[in-house]
């Protein structure tokens, strides 16, 4: 009898997969195929030796095309256990994957509507939920009429983004083209969706869901950079998230009720008001976090929804948790870099995660792909997690010349 195999569809190479994922399905006793469009980028990642866990094998695929998947899988002659990705370009090809093998998923409509952001504005306008006004924009003429219906200030943003690359403030019409422009000069009718800007702290959601019951595990809530631009600087975890209430009842509403996702709203003078849906795991280290501060292999247990279990129930969990991402000044390349390091201070846990290390070369982009390292801090005294995390932060630097 052939073991059971898990696959995993995957885009670029991410420490979330590699890391986190990868292990989880090994502890499970699965065997994690690994099908990409990036085959190689992730051959010479598992060409190294110490790694916690390798891929049984990695075929090379257009991910974004399901009915390629669907083939490739065909010729390993064996049904597999589950279909799963956690990138955040690859949901709705894994959700007709999953439906075709007939095993558990997420509908391939909610996935479709919630990656792309203009269709979860239309839905929730379409449902009475949210009257949120937006536009899409796909070159100048069209940006001249999204503009003149949504006003400003507004926030522009690709339609199918992520990691807050491209994303901009614009208090008017100059900034608004200058802006668009720029994107559109690297890429050429790029869909930029734009839409009011809310203004108050941004919160997100974590919930996992077996497709019956829909469970809030908690959210953080985040700190950015100052506007134009919306670059996530840190981050302090939350059990009782404020006005999660709503917001839960909110993405039920629009579809979300399997596996795991990751919402994000500004708290509103008005309430709480949704700012997208990504239809996944919590990203920038926050799942591995989201594990310390459960105590349990968040990993495992979303695979495990994958493989048909239900929505595991996790006892109050006492501790706190900051995160903080450790971004450039100029661009250039890096002389000096700390080195990663985790430590126990008492019942305070504190670590430092290196992202970019000596001959890196370092570009402003605006974005959380800026990040040098992050530093993390968990504990039950919340008060001594934020000075650990100051202390730790002020003996931590990055030498970055020209």
């Amino acid at each position: 009898m052939h073991a059971q195999e898990l696959i995993i569809m995957a885009h670029v190479p991410t420490e979330s997969v590699n890391d986190g994922f990868l292990p989880a399905a090994r502890s499970l006793g699965l065997l994690p195929v690994l099908i990409t469009d990036q085959a190689e980028a992730h051959r010479q990642h598992f060409g190294q030796s110490g790694l916690q866990a390798y891929p049984e094998a990695i075929i090379s695929c257009d991910v974004f095309n399901p009915l390629a998947v669907i083939e490739a899988i065909s010729r390993r002659r064996q049904k597999p256990v589950a279909v799963f990705s956690n990138s955040d370009h690859l949901q709705t090809s894994t959700a007709i994957v999953a439906e075709y093998y007939q095993l558990p998923g997420k509908p391939w409509e909610v996935a479709y509507r919630a990656k792309n952001k203009a269709e979860m504005r239309t839905f929730f306008q379409q449902q009475g939920i949210e009257t949120l006004r937006h536009a899409v924009a796909f070159e100048l003429e069209s940006l001249v009429k999204a503009s003149a219906y949504v006003g400003y200030p507004c926030v522009i943003k690709p339609r199918e983004g992520v990691a807050s690359q491209n994303v901009c403030l614009a208090q008017d019409y100059h900034q608004l083209y200058v802006h668009c422009l720029a994107v559109w000069q690297s890429h050429p009718g790029l869909a930029m969706l734009i839409e009011e800007y809310l203004e108050g702290p941004l919160y997100t959601l974590e919930t996992l869901g077996d497709g019956e019951t829909l469970s809030a595990i908690g959210g953080f809530q985040v700190h950015l950079s100052a506007p134009p631009h919306f670059v996530e600087l840190a981050a302090s975890w939350q059990h009782d998230v404020t006005g999660h209430e709503e917001i839960l009842a909110q993405i039920r509403r629009f579809g979300i009720g399997f596996g795991a996702c990751h919402s994000e709203f500004v708290l509103t003078a008005n309430g709480p008001r949704l700012i997208e849906i990504n239809y996944r795991c919590i990203g920038d280290r926050r799942d591995f976090l989201l594990g310390q501060v459960w105590g349990i292999n968040l990993f495992a247990e979303v695979l495990q929804l994958h493989l048909g279990a239900p929505v595991p129930t996790f006892a109050l969990a006492s501790r706190t948790a900051v995160i903080r991402y450790l971004t450039p000044t100029n661009a250039g390349r890096v002389r000096l870099a700390p080195d990663a390091f985790s430590c126990h201070v008492g019942s305070t846990e504190v670590g430092l995660h290196v992202l970019r290390k000596v001959g890196d070369e370092i570009a402003i982009t605006h974005s959380n792909k800026d990040y040098l390292g992050i530093l993390t801090c968990v504990g039950t005294d919340a008060t001594h997690v934020q000075h650990m995390l100051s202390q730790a932060g002020n003996e931590l630097s990055w030498e970055i010349g020209v």
